[in-house]
């Protein structure tokens, strides 16, 4: 895995070491003897990743920390901490100024090159995410902080809660979080025990986590979890022995987020679990976002039916399906009549109004199969699949009369008529509407363009000949007349 590494630590000796094993590793090393020598790198060559020395407070290595986790250009690099960290105290601070993961010297190669690739991978899921920022507010689903705040969910996999560790009980049991504790079996089967869970902490150290506590068990569920869809996306912490370093390399390669010792502190462990739920709650809106920018792609934002850009190729798909099965489909185009004098009259906050009504009419009369779209300003169009020629021209008219059989209101916004809910002005609408047959109807029309302009010269037609009138393209008129 590629990646540009900033490599901080004042002593020669160590950086020489450390950069040697990491150019084995292919990766680009930007050595650094100084702080001030990293921030300097930071601003002309932005790394993919921070490995820094922690072992001296004096020169303020934790405040610099803070200080790229607080910098939204540089707070999302992940940062790994070297050192000797005999002070739970120190190991503590470290997490609370935003370092990743912490590693004793000397370095395990195995688990500092495990730890590297899963960070990266992290980083680069996350940077997928993550549309640019005057993208998001330029489709309107910008985040929004204070609409995202739920409590995570954590089950802990133990064999029982007997047998899990004081500290990790201590953590559990202060965390605003609703946890559970479960076996191997219930987590593999979500619907058992929760809705699927944000976090899933795994107490390898603890007998009885399958039985026993072979490390080959714990690398399975890791494995299992992350390849099921109801826990893909769910963290994990793995509690491992100490001295487990080839375990940690494995579970970290199989999509374990963090690993934490059996002798870590409640609070470390506590840090760990916070900042696990914290990135996997961010994760979540990020994806959430990026539904919503796509739904906004495909979706009108005045009457929340499909755009054109979603119609056409959903039509040509329902062409290609229908040609496979030997069946007929139906193409709608419809038109409000004498739209333009609506907006003209009434202003056109009333003609959204009435857009809205029509579409909200047209969805209602219509089956979940079938396919609605606003494809202009007052066109919309709808295909109906598996549909005969008469069953086309009765939809066609039902659509036709359910617009014009109730009037539409044209009450001010402000109006004491719309305030108390009663029918002040109120105004006729009436559709125009061209249908055209696509499927065994029409065996010779290969383009779904071309469908669409017959039923938009059938529309015409409709428009010419007075309006509020349902027209059959000329291939499907004289199609029915021989039937």
């Amino acid at each position: 895995m590629s990646g540009r590494i900033l490599l901080v630590d004042s002593i020669a000796t160590n950086r020489i070491v450390l950069r040697a094993k990491l150019l084995a590793a292919h990766y680009v090393v930007l050595p650094c003897a100084s702080l001030a020598e990293a921030r300097a790198v930071i601003t002309t060559d932005r790394p993919d990743l921070i490995v820094i020395d922690f072992d001296e407070p004096d020169v303020g290595v934790a405040a610099f920390c803070k200080l790229l986790r607080a910098d939204p250009e540089t707070a999302g690099i992940p940062i790994i901490a070297t050192g000797e960290f005999a002070d739970a105290q120190w190991r503590v601070t470290a997490l609370q100024a935003g370092v990743d993961d912490l590693m004793i010297n000397p370095v395990n190669d195995t688990v500092l090159h495990a730890r590297i690739r899963s960070l990266l991978r992290g980083r680069d899921a996350e940077s997928e995410l993550r549309p640019r920022e005057d993208t998001q507010r330029a489709l309107g689903f910008a985040e929004n902080s204070v609409q995202f705040t739920r409590i995570g969910r954590v089950a802990v996999v133990t064999g029982s809660q007997s047998a899990l560790s004081p500290n990790l009980r201590a953590v559990m049991d202060r965390l605003p979080a609703h946890c559970q504790y479960v076996d191997v079996s219930q987590v593999l089967h979500v619907s058992g025990i929760m809705p699927a869970p944000d976090l899933v902490i795994i107490d390898g150290a603890a007998q009885g986590v399958r039985g026993s506590s072979n490390a080959t068990d714990v690398l399975r569920l890791v494995a299992d979890l992350r390849s099921r869809s109801s826990t893909r996306h769910a963290a994990q912490l793995v509690i491992l022995p100490e001295n487990a370093s080839d375990t940690v390399a494995m579970a970290l390669d199989l999509g374990a987020n963090d690993i934490a010792s059996d002798h870590a502190e409640p609070e470390e462990l506590d840090l760990r679990v916070r900042n696990l739920l914290r990135r996997k709650l961010q994760a979540d809106r990020l994806r959430d976002s990026v539904r919503s920018g796509l739904q906004a792609a495909v979706t009108d934002s005045l009457t929340g039916l499909y755009n054109r850009r979603y119609a056409l190729p959903h039509l040509a798909r329902m062409a290609e399906q229908a040609r496979r099965n030997g069946s007929d489909f139906a193409v709608m185009v419809l038109d409000i009549d004498h739209f333009k004098s609506i907006n003209d009259a009434h202003g056109h906050t009333i003609g959204d109004r009435v857009l809205i009504e029509v579409a909200e009419r047209l969805r209602d009369n219509l089956r979940p199969v079938d396919l609605i779209a606003r494809i202009g300003g007052e066109e919309f169009l709808v295909a109906l699949p598996d549909t005969s020629v008469e069953k086309a021209r009765v939809t066609a008219e039902r659509l036709r009369y359910r617009i014009e059989d109730e009037t539409f209101d044209a009450s001010p916004v402000n109006s004491p008529c719309a305030i108390a809910g009663r029918a002040g002005g109120r105004i006729d609408v009436t559709l125009s509407i061209g249908v055209a047959m696509g499927g065994s109807l029409n065996p010779g029309i290969e383009d779904v363009s071309a469908l669409f302009d017959r039923a938009d010269a059938a529309l015409y037609a409709a428009k010419s000949a007075g309006r509020n009138m349902v027209t059959l393209s000329r291939t499907v008129a004289l199609t029915s007349v021989t039937q």
